[in-house]
C-alpha cells in the first residue's frame, strides 16, 4: 500500500513563494496521475494542479502563471512550486494520486491521498 506524505505548508507573506513536496512511498510515479487539490475553511476540497502520465497538466485559474507542478520519479517526490502567494491561497494542500492516465483535476477521481500540509497566507 502506498503512502502520501506532504511537507513544506506554513505562514508566508503575500507576494512570497513556498515550495510543497509529496513523498510517494510505494508510487512508480510514471504510472500515476498525480494532482494537488486543497481545501479553504467553509469550501469545497479543489483541484490545484494535476499532472497526467503523459505529462499534460491541469491548472486552475486562479493559480495558473503563479504554481508549477512536477514530479521526481526516481525520487517518488511530487512538487507544487508556489510563486507569488496571495490570501485567497490560504488553505490546506493535500497531494493525490490515481493509477492511469487522467486529465480531469477533480477530488473524487483520485484513489490516494495525503493527510494536507497548512499554508497560510495573511491579508
Amino acid at each position: 500500500q502506498g503512502q502520501l506524505v506532504e511537507s513544506g505548508g506554513g505562514l508566508v507573506q503575500p507576494g512570497n513563494s513556498l515550495r510543497l513536496a509529496c513523498t510517494a512511498s510505494g508510487f512508480t510515479l510514471d504510472y500515476y496521475t498525480i494532482g494537488w487539490f486543497r481545501q479553504a475553511p467553509g469550501k469545497e476540497r479543489e483541484g490545484v494542479s494535476c499532472l497526467s502520465r503523459d505529462g499534460t497538466t491541469y491548472y486552475s485559474d486562479s493559480v495558473k502563471g503563479r504554481f508549477t507542478i512536477a514530479r521526481d520519479v526516481a525520487k517518488k517526490m511530487v512538487y507544487l512550486q508556489m510563486n507569488n502567494l496571495k490570501a485567497e491561497d490560504t488553505a490546506v494542500y493535500y497531494c493525490a494520486a490515481n493509477w492511469g492516465s487522467m486529465y480531469a483535476c477533480l477530488p473524487t477521481k483520485y484513489k490516494y491521498w495525503g493527510q494536507g500540509t497548512q499554508v497560510t497566507v495573511p491579508s
